[in-house]
């Protein structure tokens, strides 16, 4: 990915007092405090007034701005509440997204926050309209006083905000760095790296991923443990890709904080994730690890908890720093295309001349008629050099061992009702035979209304038994039973959570997404494969055909992990072995 990862490690913190006064009158922030309190008024800062000059130098106001004290917008404001957090930074109409990510990295660090917002300070006693803040530049620490008169326009803060209207701090932090600037025009556009140096006085790196060294990982990792500031941002080539959205829900040009690094496991290996937050406070990644990707079905609510996994659009998500991403159909939503063939129709060959500025971009051939395969050639030339990749992702599957047995005597009731189920449904024999399970299955299945049902065939019945007899007697004893009858309520509950129009049946997008939460990443060719294979000649897949898609999937994987040797993709088969592999699968 083409990020820009910037650190910057806080220096051992001085004491605030060794911060050196700034205000004009040579007075110090408690000074000017306890003498407005003496005199009975609220601080009116003649450094950094309420009027126009403080907010722009090149421009005038395009919406009438009220200057107003946070006790006159809201009812008992407060300073910090609950805590300074990233939650807290929420981006106005102000191009300052660099300074907001690098506000949002300093709250991780407890220290590095109390420096530069003291504590000293609230809206309860004491209070004289007056705070203070502190910056490192030019080597020293510097106090910066401000009053609390803040721009608004409708009784609501223009610039920078806390998600909660009566938490100020962040406000009043974005006030005093706008006075050391000069304004809060000069706070547009800037660099995340350099207001990472004024919060802490540490020294800054800057990585470039795709030449990173092989342990970036872990460079981050230490990093964010030793309390860095961490931020992150797509680099442009030139000004029209500034705040350009990429196809994952990404802006380029946009500063971004790092907020947690963490490892998950996922198909059976772990996988390493990092946390981004986008300043907006919304628009968030949306590709793999997003907040509703099915790769989080695959990670346990204990895991997910420990992560701080919630699906709210709040601007943090989580994704891998490595991956090439499948475009879902709402990528189509939201993009219109940047260049087509002149006429849609219905030819062997079509070419076209474009020019276009630099960028990435995803071509995309179609057939004259919906819903037709065919076999294309694609060829490029180009002025200049160019990198093309396909888009399809690599085959992937994670498949988990089934339960053990809880031992008797330990049952809770929900399984001790369960096995009384079996031995009505088994018989004397305890166990269940293919034409047992075809009944039990067609009787429960046909009662479900939100899908669409064909009857399960005898075949397909084998199929099942092939999948879970352990023992390969043919027949299913209690606990394979089981695993099965757990294994089918999942299923199910993936097929209800997939049909996303919920017409009863799953289209090949849906079965895609569906597959993937299943812990089985396919190729195109196989997903084509796939359709052909269940689907109807409006490729839609009943239940009953999902079932035997999935059972079929389940029983090829497990027969290959068995076959193939250890960290090799490759199985090999004499005539014997794979006839006997394929009549079983």
């Amino acid at each position: 990915m083409p990020y820009l990862y910037r650190a910057a490690g806080p220096q051992k913190l001085p004491v605030p007092k060794d911060a050196r006064t700034t205000h004009s009158s040579g007075q110090s922030f408690e000074q000017l405090r306890q003498e407005c309190v003496q005199k009975g008024i609220l601080f009116e800062d003649p450094d950094f007034p309420a009027n126009s000059s403080s907010l722009f130098y090149s421009e005038r106001p395009q919406i009438p701005f009220v200057w107003k004290r946070p006790g006159e917008i809201v009812e008992n404001p407060e300073f910090i509440l609950g805590g300074a957090t990233r939650t807290d930074i929420c981006q106005g109409e102000l191009g300052d997204c660099w300074l907001l990510a690098a506000i949002a990295s300093l709250t991780l660090n407890e220290k590095a926050l109390a420096r530069v917002v003291p504590q000293d300070q609230s809206f309860g006693p004491g209070y004289a309209g007056i705070f203070h803040f502190q910056f490192w530049q030019h080597s020293e620490w510097l106090d910066v006083v401000i009053d609390d008169r803040l721009p608004t326009f409708r009784d609501r803060l223009i610039f920078l905000h806390s998600a909660d209207h009566r938490e100020f701090w962040s406000a009043l932090l974005e006030k005093a760095y706008a006075k050391l600037s000069g304004s809060y025009e000069a706070l547009k556009g800037g660099s995340a790296i350099e207001a990472m140096e004024d919060f802490t006085g540490g020294v800054a790196e800057t990585f470039t991923t795709k030449e990173a060294p092989e342990n970036f990982y872990e460079i981050l990792e230490k990093a964010l443990k030793r309390g860095s500031l961490v931020g992150c941002s797509i680099d442009i080539r030139n000004a029209t890709e500034s705040e350009a959205r990429t196809p994952f829900g990404l802006i380029k040009g946009h500063a971004y904080s790092v907020t947690g690094i963490d490892q998950v496991n996922f198909q059976g290996q772990k996988m390493e994730l990092i946390r981004v937050r986008n300043p907006w406070g919304q628009v968030e990644w949306n590709g793999s690890w997003s907040d509703s990707s099915p790769e989080w079905l695959s990670v346990g609510p204990t895991e997910q908890k420990r992560l701080c996994h919630t699906t709210l659009d709040d601007g943090e998500f989580w994704q891998s720093p490595s991956k090439d991403e499948h475009l879902n159909k709402d990528f189509f939503k939201y993009h219109a295309s940047q260049a087509r063939s002149k006429t849609f129709i219905n030819l062997r060959e079509v070419s076209d001349r474009f020019q276009l500025p630099p960028g990435e971009y995803i071509l995309i051939p179609s057939t004259f008629e919906p819903h037709q395969e065919a076999d294309f050639c694609l060829r490029i030339f180009t002025e200049k050099k160019i990198i093309t990749q396909d888009m399809d992702g690599d085959v992937n599957i994670d498949l988990h061992e089934p339960p053990k047995p809880t031992p008797a005597g330990q049952e809770t009731e929900e399984e001790l009702q369960f096995r009384a189920l079996f031995e009505r449904v088994a018989g004397e024999d305890m166990e269940v035979t293919a034409e047992k399970l075809e009944y039990v299955l067609n009787a429960v299945l046909e009662k479900k209304k939100d899908i669409k049902f064909k009857k399960l065939s005898l075949i397909s019945c084998k199929n099942i038994i092939s999948l879970m007899d352990a023992n390969g007697n043919g027949k299913l004893e209690f606990r394979e039973f089981k695993v099965f009858w757990d294994q089918l309520k999942k299923w199910t509950n993936l097929f209800l959570q997939f049909d996303a129009d919920k017409s009863g049946t799953m289209s090949s997008y849906e079965l895609r997404n569906a597959l993937k939460a299943a812990g089985f990443q396919l190729s195109r060719h196989l997903l084509q494969l796939i359709v052909l294979r269940y689907a109807d000649a409006e490729l839609q897949l009943g239940f009953d055909d999902f079932l035997n898609c999935l059972v079929r999937l389940e029983n090829a994987s497990r027969v290959f992990q068995a076959l193939s040797t250890k960290n090799t993709e490759c199985v090999h088969l004499n005539i014997n072995e794979f006839i006997s592999l394929t009549m079983n699968i």
